[in-house]
């Protein structure tokens, strides 16, 4: 089964190009204009064993916050069109990722419903790379909103704030590579109703 998914979004203020395959390997090129977000979409990309292409033209001008929350935005769109009906899959994931001194921890449901829960330490003010920090939060609510996925996502840990970031990112990329992955035993949709859908 081949679980992928092409979108483009174009607004004034960013013009998104994404492809996703789900099962893959980590393969793809991030190319957003923020050096550190490209990284952490790496980071997505190869701890969430998905095949991630990512181009992005944004009003960078104006500070990472509508390229970054724009490429959730597709990406969770990406993630729910490659999911198709959602049969087969695990449904459930979470994980709990150190980054040195940073702990973060994952629990994701595709549930169908958009829900985003973020708990534990506030990120510090700044930036690094062209990247301020608060904007992962806006990844994830993002993420998660078009996916429609419930997310619940706890920083632990940390006092340095990219290893804060990054244990987020990987802990997420975890979580989310077990939810979509295809249980052997589920032979429908894992749901009562039938449906995780809508």
């Amino acid at each position: 089964m081949t679980r992928t998914a092409a979108l483009d979004r174009k607004t004034g203020e960013t013009d998104v190009s994404l492809s996703l395959t789900l099962s893959g390997t980590g393969a793809g090129n991030r190319d957003t204009g923020i050096g550190f977000f490209d990284h952490m979409l790496d980071l997505l990309a190869r701890h969430g064993k998905l095949d991630l292409d990512v181009r992005v033209q944004g009003d960078l001008q104006t500070g990472s916050h509508h390229t970054v929350e724009d490429t959730g935005i597709v990406l969770g769109q990406a993630l729910s069109a490659a999911l198709g009906d959602r049969a087969g899959i695990a449904r459930y994931g979470h994980a709990v990722v150190p980054m040195d001194e940073a702990r973060a921890a994952c629990a994701i449901d595709i549930s169908g419903r958009a829900h985003t829960r973020m708990e534990g330490l506030r990120l510090p003010p700044g930036d690094v790379a062209g990247f301020e920090y608060e904007a992962a939060e806006e990844f994830f609510r993002a993420v998660a909103g078009a996916a429609r996925i419930t997310l619940h996502l706890e920083l632990q840990a940390g006092s340095n704030a990219h290893h804060m970031v990054e244990a987020c990112f990987k802990a997420f990329a975890r979580a989310l590579r077990a939810a979509v992955t295809i249980d052997p035993e589920e032979t429908g949709v894992p749901s009562t109703k039938g449906t995780l859908t809508t």
